[in-house]
This record gives C-alpha cells, sequence and structure tokens, in this order.
C-alpha cells in the first residue's frame, strides 16, 4: 500500500480523498491511533468517540475509523454529524479516552481529513503521536484484528454541547440584536442555529444547509473573499453584527455592522478582558503572529498575557500547562477553560461578545473602533528554495538594531515602530510573514522590504 506521507501534519490529518487519502489508509490510520492508546493506557478496556462533518466522504471515512478501531478491541461511540467543538466536548464531559474527528476543517471540498485527541481532549500533535502514528501506517505491520471491540449511537451532543456553553456565559443582558450568520453550508449552523434559540436576537441565515459540496463558497473565513456576501448582506440589512464560521466549526469571525471583520486580535483581547472581571489576575494566551492589541487589552485589565506557538494544538498544551483562563489564536480559534477542560468554545465567546456589545448603546463598529490601532500586512506566504537560509539572512540584517528578538517560532523581530514574525511551513517550501507597525505608511514599507528579501533569490 502506498502512503501519502505529506498527508500527516503538524496538528492533524489531511488529503485529497480518493487519491491522498483513501478508506484503506483511513483504517490503518485508525489502528495506529489504537494502538497507540493503548500503549499509553496498557490494560485499560478504551473507550473513544468518533464524529463526522457534512462532506460528502465522510460517512465512508467515518465507516472505515470505527472498523479500524473496533479491530484494535477498543469501545467507539459514535456521536453522529457534529461540529468540532461539539466532538470535543463528547469527549470532555463523558470522560472518554480520546476520539476521532472526520473532518478537513476549512479545507475545499476535495479533501477528508482526520483529528485525535486523547483524554481530556487533550491534542495529538506530530510532536507527541502523529509521527508515531503515520510510521506505523508506513510500516504496514498490522496484526489480524483483536476481538471485543464494539460500537454504540450517541445522540443530542449538538443541543447537549450548545446549552453546555450557552448556560456557561448566561443569557442576561443580551440586546435584542439583529444578525447575520454565514456557516458556509458546514458545521457551525449546527451550533449558531441552536445558539439563537436561546436568545432574544433576530438571525439572518446564509447557507445553513449542510451540504458537502460547499456550494455558496469556501468554508473559510479566514480569507476576506469568502466573507464579502455576508459584510455586503449585514449592510443591507441594517443588521448589528455578522457571525462566520468554517468548515468544522472550531473558528469563528466577526464583522461589525459597517461590514468589516473585526480582527481576531481585537476579539481575543475583547473577551480577554471580560475573563479578567470573572478571573482577576488570570493568563491569557495567544500566538506570536503580531497582533499586539491582544497584549495591550490584556495588559490594561491586569492579566498576565503568555506567547505561544501558532497552531491550535500549541496554544491549547501551553493554555492547559499554564492554567490559563483563556486563549485565542489569531487565525480564529478561542479557548476558554471550563470545567471540562481547554477546547475551541466558539458559543461561549460569541455569547460574551453579545454581553459585552449590550453594555453600551453605540454600534458595534464604534465600540471597536478605539482598538483598531495598527496597521498589520496580514499573513502573506513566498514560496522559497532556502527556509533556514532566507531566515539566517533576516537575523543578520535586522537583529543588531531590534528592540528584541524572539525565536520561540520562526524569528519574531520588534522595534518600536513595527515588529515582524517570519516562519517556515512544517509541510512547504513556505516562509509566512505577518508584520504590524504603527501607522499604515511604515506597515507597507517595511512588508515590502522585508518581501524583497525572503523572495530575491527564490
Amino acid at each position: 500500500m502506498e502512503v501519502a506521507s505529506n498527508i500527516y501534519k503538524a496538528y492533524d490529518i489531511r488529503g485529497i480523498y480518493g487519491s491522498e487519502l483513501t478508506e484503506e489508509v483511513t483504517y490503518k490510520t485508525a489502528r495506529a491511533y489504537a494502538q497507540l492508546l493503548k500503549k499509553e493506557n496498557a490494560g485499560k478496556l478504551l473507550t473513544v468517540a468518533v464524529g463526522e462533518d457534512m462532506r460528502l466522504s465522510s460517512p465512508s471515512l467515518k465507516d472505515q475509523v470505527i472498523a479500524g478501531l473496533t479491530d484494535e478491541g477498543l469501545h467507539v461511540m459514535h456521536v453522529g454529524i457534529v461540529s468540532t467543538p461539539a466532538f470535543y466536548y463528547a469527549v470532555a464531559k463523558y470522560a472518554y479516552d480520546g476520539g476521532i474527528m472526520v473532518t478537513a476543517s476549512h479545507n475545499p471540498k476535495e479533501f477528508n481529513g482526520l483529528k485525535f485527541v486523547r483524554a481530556g481532549v487533550k491534542p495529538v500533535s506530530m510532536e507527541n503521536g502523529i509521527a508515531e502514528i503515520r510510521d506505523t501506517v508506513i510500516a504496514d505491520n498490522f496484526a489480524a484484528p483483536t476481538a471485543g471491540g464494539n460500537v454504540e449511537e450517541q445522540s443530542g451532543i449538538v443541543e447537549e454541547h450548545t446549552k453546555f456553553e450557552v448556560d456557561w456565559v448566561g443569557t442576561e443582558g443580551i440586546r435584542p440584536f439583529k444578525i447575520v450568520a454565514d456557516c458556509a453550508n458546514a458545521m457551525g449552523s449546527t451550533y449558531v442555529r441552536a445558539m439563537f434559540s436561546h436568545l432574544p436576537c433576530e438571525l439572518i441565515e446564509m447557507n445553513f444547509e449542510l451540504d458537502g459540496n460547499m456550494p455558496a463558497h469556501e468554508a473559510d473565513p479566514f480569507k476576506e473573499e469568502n466573507n464579502q456576501d455576508l459584510m455586503k448582506r449585514v449592510v443591507e440589512e441594517g443588521a448589528d453584527l455578522g457571525i462566520a464560521t468554517d468548515g468544522d466549526g472550531d473558528r469563528i469571525f466577526f464583522i461589525d455592522n459597517e461590514g468589516n471583520m473585526i480582527e481576531p486580535a481585537i476579539i481575543r483581547g475583547l473577551v480577554a478582558k471580560l475573563v479578567l472581571e470573572r478571573e482577576p489576575n488570570s493568563t491569557i494566551c495567544y500566538d506570536i503572529r503580531p497582533g499586539r492589541i491582544t497584549r495591550d487589552m490584556i495588559e490594561a485589565a491586569g492579566g498576565k498575557p503568555s506567547v505561544t506557538k501558532v497552531g491550535h494544538s500549541f496554544i491549547k498544551d501551553q493554555a492547559i500547562k499554564e492554567g490559563a483562563a483563556f486563549a485565542g489564536e489569531s487565525s480564529g480559534h478561542f479557548f476558554m477553560r471550563t470545567e471540562l477542560g481547554v477546547f475551541e468554545t466558539p458559543v461561549i465567546v460569541a455569547m460574551m461578545l453579545l454581553k459585552f456589545f449590550s453594555r453600551k448603546e453605540e454600534s458595534v463598529a464604534d465600540q471597536v473602533r478605539p482598538y483598531r490601532k495598527y496597521a498589520h500586512s496580514g499573513e502573506i506566504n513566498s514560496a522559497v528554495k532556502d527556509k533556514e537560509g532566507i531566515m539566517n539572512k533576516l537575523l543578520e540584517i535586522y537583529e543588531a538594531d531590534a528592540k528584541s528578538i524572539s525565536k520561540l517560532d520562526g524569528i519574531t523581530v520588534e522595534y518600536e515602530d513595527y515588529w515582524f514574525n517570519v516562519r517556515p511551513s512544517n509541510t512547504e517550501s513556505v516562509l509566512r510573514l505577518n508584520l504590524e507597525s504603527i501607522n499604515e505608511e511604515t506597515m507597507r514599507a517595511k512588508t515590502d522590504e522585508i518581501l524583497a528579501i525572503i523572495r530575491k533569490d527564490s
């Protein structure tokens, strides 16, 4: 059996269905994951959850995941067609020993994939399990199936998960906002619709019907082109706010009443302020990509900022280790620490924002405007021949006069009037630049300057 090893990513598995990610590869990957869990939990009878998204290939791949797990003797709870946060909720709430979610997140419809967790929704990454799973699959040395594995169906997780997050925040004080939501025919619609059943707000739905063909647009709100219809609709409807979710619903984004994206750095700063009202002096985690307003807001609210590597597994791990009350990633992943653990909680984040915006009569845009202090380049990818050589070149040029240098994830260089992070892709010959400045002019000039160095010999 040929295995496309590139499908084993830093935080999950993703590949084109039928060529890179096949039923056979999926079955053996599930068995390899089960072997990893059994090794870590010697002698224990293991129960794991399996969930799936709305992709056309998900039912077939889910069947192979269940077959692989049960052939290793594991008990499987199939939680149905759910968002990834609802899947995490099920693993945490029912104290399962782990789980596999069949999803390719925000990737186009041709893709599918697998996300793995251990007990307590602790992530499985390349560093702590995915590499071992990959190597086991490639070695292809599987014994005959083990007797004893079985599968049960568990229903009601979507409603149960949403009610847990709604109750965690409470609906008191939320004004009757008019809100437009675009869920891209993907899994976010399950919890957005359920959330609004508890709220005094008017919901205008866009692309809510689950459809693995994703007919409206790619389910990735991080790309602004996918939000154009939502931005226009918010303005046309005279709505107070817009909401966008990604393919598996673990990322959530917000549009103000003027049709502009509210930067995730501001969203996590606002939520951090509210968390710090509940838990003063708490630690708040955020990734190293520029988004300085987050740090400003955490410090102003008396919190302890903690910078992490980029990637939902890394930020989740650090939040757990440091006992952080909240963590937010620049790509729209937001993690609240609840009594069930630390994992993505989009409903909690949305509810907390609605409470915050309800405090004043001002529009959402007017409330957000004071936090739009910095100019940001966005993430710019460059294909290069020598990632390490270019990173070293950038250090040679910029480190001497820099205010500070960090090598936590790629290189982060800070000056008084601008700061940037350049980090290598885990799987491609690509460098990713994020730069921020105190004004638009400096941001554009420095972005062009650094890109010229990165792309000089590529």
